[in-house]
């Protein structure tokens, strides 16, 4: 990883934590760090999940379909106030079988040190 200016290091440690347990399938933790109305994008199926309940379900039935794993790569905050993070994005099947090797960015909306809104772009 590389590191980033001070201003997002609080962010920067959120975030990496954030990843750390999503690829441990630890989603208590994460929820915990998010705003209860968090806006989530629905990368599997498009449209949007709304709240910590609707990112749980989200990923827990993600989960029962796929294996994802992210890593992250870069932090930057960008000129809106966001944390642009460049990702590594491994998707497989249940099986073993890659589905998808890319990267991508999350763009995150962070506010009193919880996550309010992410957004993917390609």
């Amino acid at each position: 990883m590389t590191s980033t200016t001070p201003e997002i290091r609080s962010e920067r440690e959120l975030l990496s934590f954030v990843y750390d347990a999503f690829n441990r399938r630890d989603i208590e933790p994460i929820l915990a760090r998010m705003h209860p109305e968090v806006e989530w994008p629905n990368g599997m199926e498009g449209g949007w999940v709304h709240g910590r309940e609707g990112v749980r379900s989200y990923w827990t039935r993600q989960w029962g379909m796929l294996d994802p794993h992210v890593e992250p790569v870069l932090f930057e905050a960008d000129n809106e106030g966001r944390v642009v993070v460049d990702v590594h994005q491994l998707v497989r099947d249940l099986a073993g079988k890659v589905l998808l090797d890319r990267n991508v960015q999350h763009i995150y909306l962070i506010k009193d040190g919880l996550i309010r809104r992410m957004d993917i772009r390609e």
